[in-house]
Order: structure tokens, then sequence, then C-alpha cells
């Protein structure tokens, strides 16, 4: 008989033992048990609060980018004294650089806020607006200069000011 042939009918003792603690074995093991709803519930959790946080995460951004137009239409509130500010800009040889400031830690980026041929009043609320505190102000002679308007910040652009700092203003004395 080789290995090839088919077996009688019958097993071996051994075998007969084997095939059945195998077949004891399957057969008495529990199944694993999944928990579908529970593992459904929570994707769902998950992803809910995936959506939110990143959604918050617009918004805040967005409500910078708001904030940062609204400081910039805040700092043309004056249509008429930024018409005169033109106007004397196109006359006089004041740096228009010493009479901006950047207000910074608003947004990413900061904020230019051009004072230029505004008068104390206005400048003062702006400085106020942006938190910041007004400190000495000076009239200084310019030649072509809208009398009591604003001609130089300290300090100016390029140097980024924040909440808290003091920026003193120079007046044009006519």
């Amino acid at each position: 008989m080789s290995s090839y042939d088919p077996r009688p009918s019958g097993c071996t003792p051994f075998e007969e033992e084997l095939i059945n603690a195998m077949n004891d074995f399957a057969h008495s093991t529990d199944s694993p048990a999944f928990d579908t709803a529970g593992m459904v519930h929570r994707t769902r959790r998950r992803r809910a609060t995936l959506i939110a946080g990143f959604a918050a995460t617009l918004i805040a951004a967005g409500g910078g980018t708001a904030l940062a137009s609204m400081s910039d239409g805040a700092s043309q509130a004056a249509p008429a004294a930024t018409t005169a500010a033109t106007t004397a800009a196109a006359t006089t040889t004041v740096d228009h650089a010493k009479a901006t400031f950047l207000l910074g830690g608003i947004t990413k980026e900061p904020i230019a806020v051009d004072l230029t041929g505004h008068d104390l009043l206005t400048a003062k609320g702006q400085i106020e607006k942006g938190q910041l505190k007004l400190g000495t102000v000076v009239k200084v002679a310019s030649p072509g200069c809208k009398p009591a308007s604003v001609v130089e910040l300290t300090p100016h652009s390029p140097k980024i000011v924040f909440k808290g700092d003091t920026v003193d203003v120079k007046l044009c004395a006519g």
C-alpha cells in the first residue's frame, strides 16, 4: 500500500481522538463579540468633534480677518480728513511713513494705521482704539501742511507697536 492510496474506512484510535479533540476545541470557543452600535456611535462622535474643531478654527481665522478689515476701515473713519490729507500730501515733503504706525498682536500680520493729516482728536481716538497710550504731543514747523494736523508719530512704521505701548504725536504748527 502506498501513501497515495485511500485509507481503509476506519481510523486508528489516535486519529479518532485527535479529530474529536479538534472538534471539541472548535465548538467550545466563543466567537468574538463586536459592539457595532457602540463603534458606529464612537466614530460619529469623533467625526462630529473633528468637524466642530475645524469649523471653530475657521471661524476664529475668519474673525481675525474681519477684525483686521474692520480696523482698516476704522482708520479711514473721516473721509473728508483723508481727502484733505491727500491734498496736503501732494504739496508737502512730509514723510508719510512717519505718520503711520503698525499695530501688532491683533492679527497674524500687523495692521497699518495711517494718521497723516488727521487732527489730534481723530488721532487720539485711533490710538485709544488700538489700546495704546497717547504720549507727548508737540507742535513742529513743517512747510505745506494743514495746521494742527498729524505729521509724525513715534514710534512709526516699520516698528510694530503692541497693546499698552505709548505713541508720541507731532502736529503741524502751521
